[in-house]
């Protein structure tokens, strides 16, 4: 299973004077069980490109391929392509519309025409993914919930039409930092325990060090850098030059190395940074 996007290209408003290229023939191949994180400034492509994973855009030229079919082909029905990738919206908790949690998330289900023990299982499988008591809750209505909540009952109902692929954007814009957390770390966990395929869209470099496996970073319209997060975020000047930056303890460890205290330059997460001075106080210690 991937995802496979050739010489893609999108342009807003054709032939007026409002035409905008929002994607410049891009190419690239996820493939199955991959976590990927899309990164990029305000009006990079992002958004356009993920919207074109599930038909919601189509393209201008070039071909996106979902398990090696092209979706733009005149006999693949969209529906069955929006089954297999999951898109989950900034704030999708302003989609939800039903007067229970169990309503909502089994909305999906009951649309794919399952039976309704079939569609009791989803739902109370997709809210174990995401921590959500299932007793507990799914009599509630969603909006007495807390927003952290919302956002994961909001992801639940996207799980429980078990997708392929799972795309998330911004998943923890506007949460506050409890909520955040939670967040972040059910995707992790979701990813370890499903193994599929996720693509996270986020501002946060340091969210994006610490959970994808590979980087694609977009800047008007076109892949500028692409590898794992080690070998992105080396790129220190090319990010710069484009808007965005290094995670913050990167630049820590760099700073410190302007100080004489030689420390590994490829560090990403706090716990890593914890480690290496750690160790780096040992060895003077014993000097």
């Amino acid at each position: 299973m991937s995802i496979k996007i050739e010489n893609l290209t999108h342009v807003y408003n054709p032939n007026s004077p409002f035409q905008t290229i929002a994607l410049d023939d891009i190419s690239f191949e996820i493939k199955d069980g991959e976590f990927v994180g899309l990164i990029g400034h305000t009006g990079s492509g992002k958004s356009t490109l993920i919207q074109h994973l599930n038909g919601l855009l189509k393209p201008t030229s070039g071909k996106i391929f979902i398990n090696d079919v092209n979706i733009a082909a005149k006999e693949v029905k969209l529906g069955d392509i929006r089954k297999n990738v999951g898109l989950v919206f900034q704030y999708p908790e302003h989609q939800l519309f039903e007067e229970t949690v169990y309503k909502d998330i089994a909305f999906g289900p009951a649309n794919l025409g399952l039976s309704g023990e079939d569609i009791v299982t989803r739902v109370r499988e997709s809210m174990d993914l995401v921590k959500l008591p299932f007793e507990l809750l799914k009599d509630r209505s969603p909006f007495e919930l807390s927003g952290g909540q919302r956002r994961r009952v909001a992801i639940a109902g996207v799980l429980a039409m078990k997708p392929d692929f799972l795309v998330l954007d911004e998943p923890t814009a506007g949460l506050d930092p409890k909520g955040r957390d939670e967040i972040l770390e059910q995707i992790k966990n979701l990813h370890q325990q499903v193994k599929n395929t996720v693509i996270l869209v986020s501002h946060s470099m340091e969210d994006i060090a610490k959970l994808v496996d590979r980087i694609i970073v977009m800047h008007r319209g076109k892949v500028s850098l692409m590898g794992s997060p080690r070998e992105v975020f080396k790129e220190v000047e090319v990010l710069e030059s484009i808007g965005l930056g290094i995670p913050q303890i990167t630049y820590l460890m760099k700073k410190l190395k302007e100080n004489n205290i030689n420390l590994k330059q490829d560090i990403l997460t706090i716990e890593e940074a914890k480690e290496e001075i750690i160790k780096w106080i040992r060895g003077n210690s014993n000097a």
